[in-house]
């Protein structure tokens, strides 16, 4: 990380000290909402296969694991929010395409 923070600040174009420490700020925060995003993604898509693993073959064990999931992806959106990474509407978006992707296939079972 140091290495990379060290070729950002020989890039920028801060001309004195408090700039620099603002490009310092905004690439760690930058860093760290990118974490947040990838891991955010990366649950939904755990869910979303988990849900077309249930749709395939429903059983109590899968709709567990869909729940599972859905906690998981709800907890990291609803933390992305509380961290400023996301806008509160695109979290409660984000939950809402979650939540329809199961429902016609509960109504169904």
């Amino acid at each position: 990380m140091c290495v990379h923070i060290f070729f950002f600040l020989e890039s920028t174009v801060a001309n004195n000290k408090s700039a620099l420490k603002r490009a310092q700020i905004a690439e760690r925060n930058r860093l760290r909402n990118k974490a947040y995003k990838s891991a955010v993604k990366t649950l939904m898509k755990n869910y979303l296969s988990a849900v077309q693993t249930y749709a395939a073959n429903p059983s109590p064990e899968s709709k567990q694991e869909v729940q599972t999931r859905l906690a998981a992806a709800y907890s990291k959106i609803d933390k992305a929010v509380k961290r400023g990474v996301l806008h509160p509407n695109n979290g409660a978006r984000k939950k809402s395409r979650l939540a329809s992707k199961l429902k016609p296939i509960e109504q169904t079972a």
